[in-house]
């Protein structure tokens, strides 16, 4: 095929989840496609979002619920995205400050060591700091549209926490975490890795939870690119997807060397170890935290995407009268998914949604061109969510329990 644009610039987030952008690039899989990619390392969230709506960037590496959130309008800048594929599942991590966790070990040392930790220890500290007329606690996610601020709200509900009254909430970048929660400024964080990792090795936090936890087989980052972009590249699109999925494919089975590219001052500029540590299962991490292509991991299931607008409904984000499913539909594109993993010859999905949160454990896709060995996606207290019961925003209900 011929492509319309060879020459492109692609942002991402320094974060261990922007490895299949790396790998491409440094594997050799953009230069595969006829494409010469540079890739753009960019500070916060924000920066991306308004890049690749003003045409500074190509795309981009997305969180999942940025061109939802783009495309409805509940962002600051309106413009009408497509997320032709996921780049990964999973990988944020919840730390504490040292001194809060120490202070919740001292209350309750058998729940304190538990994985994922209580919310309702977390619950007993803000209850007695309310009665001494001490400030809330202060936690920090990296973007208001994004998993990381979703997760951490399910989590404190999980122990009767109200995020919007007990606790106070900040938005944060991702490689300024760690500098906050060591000058005080916050007392825990929800981010990618591998910055809950680097809070623990210099000793200034404690990791209480991760993503598995919360929602496990859920699409963490999205590759993104304008609707209008989309249209007018084709080929190119097809060929970024493509190129991507095969490095999402090699990052799975050669995290070791990930790690090392991800090292580099142009990329993280973080410490091995502490990006070894999220891709291997190292330092008290899960070795699901992360998953690039297994499972299905690059599907950009709607399912998912409408599981996100339930959750931007449900914290008052979402314009009034928006259509969830038609959203859902219009931004998460498995067509394009199926289109080039197919080139590829792999196997793909042949359903576009799915019921969320019914499996514990590892299980198999029957719908698909050939079975597909699947993961787990159970939800916190055994909440499901099933899509083809919202007919739009205002249909969409998450039954969610607390976890005892």
């Amino acid at each position: 095929m011929t492509l319309e644009k060879t020459h492109l610039k692609l942002g991402f987030v320094p974060l261990v989840d922007t490895a299949p952008l790396v790998v491409a690039k440094e594997r050799g899989f953009f230069a595969e496609a006829g494409l010469e990619v540079e890739l753009s390392r960019e500070a916060a969230w924000a920066s991306i979002r308004d890049k690749v709506a003003v045409g500074a960037l190509d795309g981009a590496q997305m969180l999942a619920p940025l061109p939802l959130a783009m495309t409805t309008g509940a962002s600051p800048i309106q413009v009408a995205m497509v997320a032709g594929m996921a780049l990964n599942l999973g990988g944020n991590t919840i730390t504490l400050a040292r001194g809060l966790w120490e202070r919740l070990s001292a209350l309750d040392p058998d729940a304190a060591q538990r994985r994922p930790l209580p919310a309702a220890l977390l619950k007993r500290a803000i209850d007695d700091d309310r009665a001494a007329g001490r400030p809330p606690p202060v936690f920090a996610t990296v973007y208001p549209f994004s998993p990381h601020s979703y997760e951490l709200k399910l989590w404190l509900l999980s122990g009767g926490i109200d995020p919007e009254r007990d606790v106070r909430l900040v938005v944060v970048p991702p490689p300024q975490m760690v500098g906050h929660l060591s000058a005080g400024n916050v007392t825990g964080f929800c981010v990618g890795e591998p910055w809950g990792s680097a809070a623990a090795r210099l000793g200034l936090g404690r990791v209480v939870v991760t993503s598995p936890d919360i929602f496990a087989g859920r699409a963490e980052k999205v590759f993104a690119v304008t609707r209008t972009w989309a249209e007018t590249h084709p080929d190119t699109h097809l060929a970024v997807i493509e190129a991507l999925i095969a490095a999402a494919r090699w990052c799975d089975d050669n995290r070791a060397e990930t790690a090392e590219l991800l090292a580099q001052p142009q990329y993280l500029n973080t410490p091995f170890d502490d990006i070894a540590a999220a891709l291997l299962g190292e330092n008290g991490l899960p070795a699901d935290l992360l998953t690039f292509h297994r499972h299905a991991a690059n599907f950009p299931w709607r399912s998912q995407a409408m599981w996100y607008l339930a959750q931007m409904q449900r914290w008052g984000q979402l314009p009034a009268g928006t259509d969830a499913r038609a959203t859902a539909e219009a931004v998460f594109r498995p067509d394009l998914y199926r289109l080039a993993a197919l080139r590829l010859g792999l196997d793909v999905p042949l359903v576009d949604t799915k019921t969320e949160g019914e499996h514990a454990g590892p299980w198999i896709l029957e719908r698909a061109t050939r079975p597909i060995p699947m993961g787990p996606d159970r939800l916190l207290g055994g909440a499901r969510f099933d899509p083809l019961a919202a007919a739009d925003a205002a249909a969409i209900t998450l039954r969610q329990e607390s976890t005892p």
